[in-house]
This record gives structure tokens, C-alpha cells and sequence, in this order.
């Protein structure tokens, strides 16, 4: 899987819409036909991230065979899917945005943006009451701007820690640790007589900002205040990644955690190479994959805090946005529904190892051992400050400089992506 449930983070998850790289733009009437006979007929645009590995379980996929379905009981509306990488998204998106080639609908990216700009519609204009009362209560708050739902959470995730209880067992360990420094002196154990790395630290540029915030939350900090304003310099925050200096220079993480992106350090934790790291449901079937831990070798528990265990860990939420393109309201609306199903949510966080967005679906998979404690987090998950204008840029900021703060000073660090965060507000 891939990513960043952007974005995002629970306890660790994290969707994907389309739409066609020759759209037309908003004043073009062509954009709002399907063509041949019918002259009712209405094309709508989907973008979506695509969380495919390759080609067999391309998003394109997914969300081509949800178009087909639907249009089949609705003749009239044509959806055009165009799944884009991960890597790619934002940039490609941006360019269509300035080029006013609008997609309909849009699902990866976060949202607030759209709303400033004027062209997002509301969340109760394009889902009926059903549906939207049907939406994860927290991640529906989540994309409220001022008080108004425009960002409709797609899939959800969250995040806990993965160990290797085979190499806690070569280590002499008994139990998995629950505070930073009992997480400290087991990664050094596990270094110090299975040679292998006792914690794996993913700061680099793929999803630095689940692991900070992961830490944050640990000392009581946050990627914001209570109030909702930026606190990413607060004194807990500087306090923690000078915690984090003193773990990696003791040896019980890899050298060099700027550099290292959490889908590597997912895949040597598969193979065996790592005693304990941060993760998502995601990371089950790669362990699967791997072949080399059985699901009784590996366990999963709540991420350390500084004095005890996580109450609320990350939680992550890919967003849908509808923008306003050639009125295509109704036929949004209709695709929109059918998509929240809850035969949809599931074949798509079944395929992708992802949480559901809607409240139906995730009773659903409660019942699946797998699933259950990451989905029972989600209540009470700790999520990004999607909600936030210009989140894109510090989300970038964030995921381009906070790696840095390893080996320099942190204070001064943090201190510049806050200024990224509060300048011009």
C-alpha cells in the first residue's frame, strides 16, 4: 500500500478518486456531455490516488469497476476515472487546478484548500442524509471548515506497534515495552545480542509526520494546541526530538532516520530485521507476504508514551471534495452514494488494508481479528490538521525538514516549519 492516509494517521491508516488528464474546463459546454444521441447525458471526472502496488491491484481498477457498476443502473451518468501515483498526485492536481481543468470529484489530497478558493461544495450537497449520517462522526468533523463538512472522509487507518517476538525471545525480553525508556532499553537489547535493528525511526520525506506526531502525543504535545493554532515549535515538541537525538546516537535505531522511508523499514520488519516499529493494518499483509514471520511471531500493541501507553494514537482519513464544475451537482451526488456503500467501502479497505469511512462498514469489520484494535482506536484517534488552508505546504515542510532535526537542533528546526505554518495567518 502506499502513501499517507496524506496524506494520512489513528493508529495508523490511511483513498482515491479520478479524472481524465484532458479534462475540459468549466466554461467549455463539451464537458458536460457524453455524446452520441442521448443529449441528457451528463460526464462526470473522478481523480483518485492510486494504492495499488502494480498492476494487479491497480486503484484504477477499483474504481473502474465501481463506474461500471453504477452506470449500469444509471445510463445516463458517465464517470471517467483516472488514478494517479502517490509521488505524483499533489504536483498533478495542482497543474489542473491552475489550469481550471477541474475534476468533479477528487480524493487523495486534503480539501480545505478547494473551500478557500470557493469551488468546493458541501459535503450535504453531494451525499443525501443517509449517507451522511452513515459518515465516521470523527473523521466527518475532521473536514469541517468553520463549522461545515466539505472533506468526506474515503478510508481511514490508524496506527500501533509492531514487535518481533522472536527476536524480543533472542533479546531476553518478556514483555513489550509501554514508555519511551523501557522502548529504549529493549531496542538496545535487541541490537546489542540479534544484531538487528532494535527500532525502526521512518523520518524521511514519505511520512515523517505520522512518526513525529506519533512521539508528540507521547509528551503531551501535538501538531497543535487545544485551540486548533500550530504548536509544532511547543516545548514538548522540542523535548521530544531531543529524546529522539539520544535514541539514535545510543544505537537503538537505524544511523540515519532522515533518510529512511517507512514502506523500507516496513519491508525489513517483514523480513525479520527489525525488533519493533510504528505501523498500520497495512503492514500485516506485507508481513504475510514475506513469508518470514508467522502471525504468532510478530505482536501489535499501543505506542509508547513517555510515562505509559498511548490513549489516543494517530489516526489518518483520506478526504473526497466536490468541486462545483459545470453544475454536475446531481450527478456528484448520485456517484457519491452509490460509492459510500458499504459493499464499496469494504472491497476497497479489504483490497488495500485500510479502515472504512462510514460507520456501517466499520462495524462490519470489527468482527475481523485482524482489524479489531485498530479500528476500535479510531474513536478516539488524534488526527492532522487537514482542516488548516494551507496544511499542504506545512504537511510538506513537515515531511522535507523535521527529519533534519536528528542531527541538527531541534528547537531551530521546529521553529522553521512553525514559521511555514503561521506566516501569513
Amino acid at each position: 500500500m502506499k502513501r499517507r492516509l496524506a496524506a494520512a494517521a489513528i493508529f495508523g491508516l490511511s483513498g482515491s478518486l479520478v479524472l481524465a488528464a484532458c479534462s475540459s474546463s468549466p466554461s467549455s459546454p463539451s464537458s458536460s456531455s457524453a455524446g452520441g444521441s442521448n443529449s441528457g447525458a451528463t460526464t462526470i471526472k473522478l481523480v483518485a490516488a492510486d494504492y495499488g502496488t502494480g498492476p494487479s491491484n491497480s486503484s484504477q481498477t477499483y474504481w473502474q469497476g465501481v463506474a461500471d457498476s453504477f452506470h449500469k443502473a444509471n445510463p445516463n451518468i458517465t464517470v471517467q476515472v483516472q488514478t494517479i501515483d502517490w509521488n505524483d498526485l499533489s504536483s498533478k492536481v495542482q497543474t489542473m487546478i491552475q489550469n481550471k481543468q477541474y475534476p468533479d470529484i477528487l480524493e487523495g489530497l486534503t480539501y480545505a484548500q478547494y473551500v478557500q478558493d470557493g469551488i468546493a461544495y458541501k459535503a450535504s450537497d453531494v451525499l443525501d442524509s443517509a449517507t451522511l449520517s452513515n459518515i465516521n462522526p470523527i473523521f466527518a468533523k475532521a473536514g469541517e471548515v468553520s463549522g461545515t463538512e466539505y472533506g468526506i472522509p474515503w478510508t481511514t487507518s490508524s496506527r500501533a506497534m509492531f514487535y518481533n517476538k522472536k527476536l524480543f525471545t533472542q533479546a531476553g525480553i518478556s514483555a513489550a515495552p509501554t514508555t519511551w525508556d523501557q522502548l529504549k532499553a529493549d531496542a538496545l537489547a535487541v541490537a546489542q545480542k540479534t544484531g538487528k535493528i532494535g527500532f525502526g525511526l521512518p523520518l524521511g520525506s514519505e511520512e515523517a509526520q505520522a512518526e513525529s506526531l506519533l512521539w508528540f502525543l507521547g509528551n503531551g504535545g501535538g501538531l497543535t494546541d487545544e485551540s486548533g493554532k500550530y504548536a509544532i515549535n511547543s516545548a514538548q515538541n522540542i523535548a521530544t526530538y531531543q529524546y529522539l537525538q539520544g535514541l539514535v546516537k545510543s544505537g537503538a535505531t537505524e544511523p540515519d532516520p532522515a533518510t529512511k522511508n517507512r514502506t523500507d523499514l516496513w519491508q525489513q520488519f517483514a523480513q525479520g530485521g527489525i525488533g519493533m516499529i510504528n505501523g498500520s493494518p497495512a503492514l500485516i499483509p506485507i508481513i504475510q507476504k514475506a513469508g518470514v514471520l508467522q502471525n504468532s511471531d510478530f505482536g501489535v500493541v499501543a505506542v509508547p508514551g513517555k510515562t505509559g501507553p498511548l490513549t489516543s494514537t494517530v489516526g489518518v482519513a483520506d478526504y473526497v471534495v466536490a468541486l462545483n464544475n459545470d453544475s454536475h451537482q446531481a450527478a456528484i451526488k448520485a456517484f457519491l452514494d452509490y460509492a459510500y456503500n458499504d459493499q464499496n467501502q469494504l472491497a476497497f479497505d479489504n483490497e488495500y488494508d485500510l479502515l472504512p469511512a462510514t460507520t456501517s462498514a466499520t462495524t462490519s469489520m470489527s468482527s475481523n481479528a485482524q482489524f479489531a484494535g485498530f479500528v476500535k482506536n479510531l474513536s478516539t484517534a488524534t488526527l492532522y490538521p487537514s482542516s488548516q488552508a494551507n496544511w499542504s505546504t506545512v504537511l510538506t515542510a513537515i515531511q522535507k525538514q523535521i527529519g533534519t532535526a536528528i542531527t541538527g537542533d531541534p528547537k531551530s528546526v521546529l521553529g522553521q516549519i512553525e514559521q511555514t505554518a503561521t506566516s501569513g495567518q
